[in-house]
């Protein structure tokens, strides 16, 4: 449904841009969300060097200010679109003469309503209260985003080859993970490049549905002090990229196990021995979804495993409106 319904407000974003080229883009996002602009910022930094900020709800909606922003992009990324905080936010880049994007799943939301371009996510029904669909689709959509502007074949027919991947990925178990996790206090998610976006929704996750405190940190980011974390009980779970980065967390892998962590690695290209099995590699910034989805099944298993429904989180609502 995604690669039908974006084809033709795409198009129309990329001849814009391509007309008016953004010296920077600016994305504004909560939740789950907030972690497809994380990803959103890896994708665009790396793949078309342009610099990607994120910009504070609380300047529009509490401090009543506007950005300059004529001649930007800005990226609002929201599933529901009735974020009031993310609506205000959206108005004042209107107001500052930016070029408004908004990638949601309810095209007919008051967010849709005042931007420029809605890319539709196309994920359907959501029922579950924690997001997960469609943070994979959100993902997807910004893939389909970036392969288009930068003219990346190779990410384009990566993108088509994630139905089949991503079917693949949910079969896969993770449950080696459950028991050491379900007794847990708390724990630290760790990820660079593409699936740093990954660790943070993963965190999230685990918060969410399993009621289980965790932190998510990039591999380099954590040797900056969370380290003194680390301990035998203590658990790590690291999703490792299949690009550059990769190496460096393997090195950090290493010196975690030499420090007596408790870790449960997921490595596409295979370089942790007895870690979480994954998908073998197709394209770096592809395979991080394929890691979300896998992880998804894990931690509905973890929360039934810690006496938790993970379709009625405590304290937590579908549509979360704040300003």
């Amino acid at each position: 449904r995604q690669k039908s319904a974006l084809a033709v407000p795409l198009s129309d974003l990329i001849a814009r841009l391509f007309r008016v080229p953004p010296s920077v883009v600016v994305t504004c996002a909560r939740g789950s969300s907030a972690h497809a602009a994380t990803f959103a910022k890896h994708l665009i930094e790396r793949r078309l060097a342009i610099p990607v900020v994120a910009a504070a709800p609380v300047i529009f909606t509490a401090y009543h200010r506007d950005l300059r922003l004529k001649g930007q992009l800005f990226l609002v990324i929201s599933q529901s679109g009735r974020s009031d905080d993310l609506i205000e936010a959206a108005c004042s880049a209107r107001r500052s003469g930016a070029l408004l994007a908004a990638v949601v799943n309810e095209v007919k939301s008051p967010l849709a309503e005042v931007c420029d371009i809605v890319l539709p996510l196309g994920a359907g029904p959501e029922r579950a209260v924690a997001a997960t669909k469609s943070f994979i689709a959100s993902l997807a959509a910004l893939l389909r985003l970036v392969s288009l502007w930068s003219g990346d074949e190779s990410l384009r027919t990566a993108i088509d080859r994630l139905p089949v991947r991503l079917a693949e990925a949910a079969k896969l178990n993770w449950s080696s993970a459950i028991q050491a996790l379900s007794t847990a206090p708390s724990l630290v998610v760790i990820g660079r490049g593409p699936t740093l976006a990954i660790a943070r929704e993963a965190a999230l996750k685990l918060k969410e549905l399993a009621g289980l405190h965790s932190e998510a940190f990039s591999g380099a980011e954590f040797l900056h002090g969370p380290v003194a974390l680390v301990g035998a009980n203590y658990p790590v779970l690291m999703f490792v990229p299949s690009d550059e980065t990769a190496p460096g967390l393997r090195r950090l892998v290493a010196d975690l196990r030499s420090r007596g962590a408790n870790l449960f690695c997921a490595d596409p290209a295979g370089g942790i021995s007895s870690g979480l099995p994954a998908l073998p590699p197709d394209h770096s910034d592809a395979d991080a979804l394929c890691l979300i989805q896998s992880f998804y099944k894990m931690a509905a298993q973890l929360a039934t495993a810690r006496g938790v429904d993970p379709d009625r989180p405590r304290h937590l609502q579908k549509i979360t409106r704040t300003r």
